[in-house]
């Protein structure tokens, strides 16, 4: 019996490459925002009120549920916080 190897986790539960590529990059925008929510010491409601979400959305971004989330949303949310999303396109493997 072999195994199916898959590169990430996303490879192996989404459908097809665009779908899992779209899942890699939202959970690392919202890994990037809730690092910089605990390096602040930011509170849940105070990281809504410096995100301009609710506290609710806070919650969810800090359980990791990914698919609540789209880059857009994710993206305007960096920027609140005051950090800067940078893109790499290359060739996939």
């Amino acid at each position: 019996m072999s195994e199916e190897q898959f590169a990430s986790v996303w490879d192996a539960i989404e459908n097809t490459p665009a779908e899992a590529e779209n899942m890699r990059l939202r959970s690392s925008l919202m890994m990037a925002l809730e690092q910089h929510i605990k390096a602040m010491g930011w509170t849940q409601g105070e990281a809504a009120r410096h995100l301009g979400v609710t506290q609710p959305r806070i919650s969810d971004l800090m359980r990791g549920k990914v698919d609540l989330f789209g880059i857009d949303t994710l993206v305007n949310m960096l920027t609140s916080a005051g950090l800067r999303v940078e893109m790499r396109v290359s060739k996939a493997a």
